[in-house]
């Protein structure tokens, strides 16, 4: 049996420590995902729908976007996936009279954990001007109001259309499609806040801003270097991978600034001896001080170009441009300035460019540990640099990996959900539904907060997500987000983001993954892309939650029709009744996407085109791929500061809690913990279990504090410390964030500690 959703939060005043562990998954592993999986859905549901997770038949996980290979296992999910499904196909719900009992104001005191666990929203509701509690409201009435307030704008470019990686490629095609025929390039998303920086260096290095690597690259690597990602949360089947590339004989190198139970040891759940013994993954881990990643990368590209015989001379000579200007770059490179930003030895990096320099095969994977720093975009370009100098692009087993997050986070910038779109794009948009497509560039998430902050922004509508809880500056970023006339969240449970509202709001419930949809054309898929450039339907099994729920393509086909009227030309009913006319438009307007409904209806879906890859052709502004040669920037910390990182606990999926634990690092019971390394923790008085406020110092001189966090003596880095979001959020400036790609720098964070 499903068991009810808590009446009150958790006490999380006291969180109990024990050290980390150095295994993931497992016994334990399959243990918790049964237990979150029985409480949700109850026993047969759990079956009936797991079972169905990242199958060819049945549906793409909501959790990350790591693909999946041609053959499935039955069970094909990981720990934190199984909780993302039942936290959506969850027998709890949240109805009108929910509402009634629990004001805005009420709302606004819960825990994100506490919201999350209520359950999936019912029906449509309402905050009206002046009210304090949503209430009940028809569909119709919805897209008035929202028409009423798009349509009183004196500007289109006073909205913002803000959308979730949860989002499928039809629903994001359709949601650009009415933002530019509305008028506006004002299409913030979450890639704004995690790998802007990938595609921003990808971009201009190689020419496409996604990886260039499979599955089956991995398992033909000889190295795989994995920078700042934690896989063992984070993206767990990839363990799985990594597994099958040591099978095979890889080595692989972990650059961190924490140590972590999955890069130490899997123990894969799908095999008894997985399970029993595991297999040890890394082969040397670089604890590496946060923000020192180019100045790692940078000295050994100078070593490599210093090796007689170690750099591709044949593929620079003929791939590449800018060699030069590099190899005089690197000439400055020291080891001394290297070591103090690294923090490492002078052995290990020794040692790390002894494994690159006997590998034929190299792939570089990475995450947010690169992405959110102000230097971010020159450290992947770095990144980008070794794998150039030794030929690593556009051959098996070699190349970038970006490792992205949400499931279809990918998917819906290549739909068009970008606020800097190419011409070529809007070019085809506009000749495919006769409009005309704003060229003005619009916001991203960071200059949409500052625009609501100033006046310029009035209306938010956020397709999925929670908006408040993933952005920086917390006060800064509700404060801002109070002054909008209208706030509107297209949800499937509750989040942080309904407390705080505008003027007036709405909450608009839709259908999940898990969710059969059914048109009046009959049951319809949806498609998603993977995090390697997989294209693949995904089809619900579950009766929807509810019988007033409306699909995404179905809400922004109805907002449309309410908004833009008689004078819209665009078939916004066609595509509502029958997702494969959105398609077959999508195949004309989307390079790659040719005979898309034929090519998805395929079990195992299409892989997209990627030049770099398939023909080492580098679409670039030079023709070819770019060596990059920026000055090596890393964070200086003054006397009696730590660099503090944010980051998500193993109970957590982005900025969904789904519990207060963090099995692998041996924290329970509670998330506003700090850890530090016990040697600084001693320099700086911090006894382990006293209670301390982070104080985030920046160069505006504000004041922003995290109060009451539980210190934790942790053998992370020296100089660094490392704490959950969204509960550090707070401490991340709205104007601190990467150059070129405006990303928030959430790792790389200045603070003090003060008394309780």
């Amino acid at each position: 049996m499903a068991t009810k959703p808590p009446t009150g939060d958790p006490v999380q005043d006291a969180p109990q420590v024990t050290p980390p562990k150095h295994a993931a998954a497992g016994l334990p592993a399959i243990g918790h995902t049964l237990r979150i999986a029985q409480q949700q859905m109850g026993l047969a549901r759990t079956a009936r729908t797991l079972l169905k997770v990242n199958q060819k038949d049945g549906f793409d996980c909501p959790g990350c976007a790591w693909p999946e290979g041609d053959k499935r296992h039955t069970a094909e999910f990981c720990e934190n996936g199984a909780k993302a499904v039942a936290e959506e196909a969850t027998l709890r719900r949240v109805t009108p009279a929910f509402f009634a009992a629990h004001p805005v104001a009420d709302l606004a005191t819960r825990s994100g954990y506490w919201l999350g666990q209520q359950g999936r929203l019912t029906e449509p509701v309402y905050l009206p001007e002046g009210g304090d509690r949503y209430e009940a409201i028809s569909w119709e009435r919805a897209f008035a109001v929202i028409a009423e307030e798009l349509t009183a704008l004196d500007s289109p470019d006073e909205a913002l259309f803000y959308t979730s990686g949860r989002t499928s490629n039809e629903a994001a095609f359709l949601f650009q499609l009415f933002a530019r025929e509305f008028g506006t390039n004002n299409l913030p998303d979450c890639s704004n806040m995690c790998h802007e920086s990938s595609g921003s260096a990808l971009t201009e290095t190689i020419g496409i801003g996604k990886g260039s690597v499979s599955l089956e690259d991995l398992h033909q690597a000889d190295l795989i270097i994995v920078a700042g990602q934690n896989p063992g949360t984070n993206h767990p089947r990839m363990l799985s991978a990594l597994e099958q590339a040591k099978t095979a004989g890889a080595k692989i190198i972990s650059v961190n600034p924490l140590p972590e139970a999955g890069m130490e040891r899997f123990k894969n759940p799908q095999t008894p001896l997985g399970m029993l013994r595991g297999t040890a993954l890394n082969d040397l881990f670089l604890q590496i001080r946060i923000g020192g990643d180019q100045a790692l990368f940078r000295l050994l590209n100078k070593l490599v170009i210093e090796t007689e015989g170690a750099t591709n001379e044949a593929f620079i000579r003929e791939h590449t441009h800018g060699y030069e200007d590099l190899a005089a770059a690197v000439k400055e490179a020291d080891w001394d300035e290297t070591l103090t930003a690294t923090g490492l030895t002078r052995p290990e990096i020794e040692r790390a460019l002894a494994m690159i320099l006997a590998s034929r095969r190299t792939i570089i994977c990475w995450a947010m540990g690169l992405t959110q720093h102000k230097h971010a975009v020159a450290t992947i370009r770095e990144v980008v640099n070794l794998l150039l100098l030794r030929g690593d692009i556009g051959r098996p087993g070699a190349g970038v990996c970006p490792v992205r997050g949400h499931s279809n986070v990918q998917g819906d910038r290549t739909m068009g959900i970008f606020e800097r779109p190419a011409p070529a794009f809007l070019d085809a948009l506009d000749k495919e539904f006769g409009i005309t497509s704003p060229r003005g560039h619009g916001y991203d998430v960071v200059r949409s907060i500052q625009a609501m902050r100033d006046g310029r922004a009035k209306v938010l509508f956020a397709m999925g997500g929670n908006f408040v809880a993933a952005t920086p500056d917390t006060d800064v970023t509700e404060a801002a987000i109070r002054r909008t006339a209208l706030t509107v969240h297209v949800s499937t449970k509750l989040n942080r983001s309904h407390a705080v509202t505008g003027r007036r709001a709405l909450i608009l419930p839709t259908l999940g993954r898990t969710d059969k949809d059914v048109q009046a054309s009959g049951r319809q898929f949806v498609t998603v892309e993977d995090s390697m450039g997989m294209v693949h339907a995904s089809r619900g099994n579950l009766a929807p939650a509810s019988p007033h729920l409306l699909s995404e393509p179905a809400i922004v086909a109805r907002m449309a029709r309410a908004v833009l009227g008689t004078a819209s030309r665009t078939p916004w009913e066609q595509f509502e009744r029958d997702y494969a006319a959105i398609r077959d438009r999508i195949s004309r307007v989307i390079p790659g996407f040719e005979d898309f409904n034929a090519r998805a209806a395929r079990p195992e879906g299409f892989r997209l085109p990627h030049a770099p890859r398939d023909e080492r052709r580098f679409p670039t502004r030079t023709g070819k791929a770019n060596f990059t040669a920026a000055p090596v920037e890393y964070p200086r910390v003054p006397q009696g500061r730590l660099l503090l990182q944010t980051l998500r606990s193993h109970d957590q999926y982005n900025t969904t809690i789904y519990g207060l634990d963090d099995r692998y690092r041996g924290i329970t019971a509670g998330r506003r913990v700090v850890m530090v390394n016990p040697a600084d923790a001693a320099e700086l008085g911090l006894a382990d279990g006293s209670y301390t406020d982070l104080v985030s110092e920046w160069k505006d001189g504000v004041e922003r504090r995290a109060p009451g966090f539980r210190v934790v003596h942790y053998p992370t880095a020296r100089g660094c410390a490392a704490a959950y979001y969204p509960e550090t959020n707070v401490l991340v400036p709205l104007d601190s964030t990467a150059d070129t790609s405006n990303t928030p720098a959430s790792k790389s964070v200045v603070v003090r500690f003060e008394p309780a």
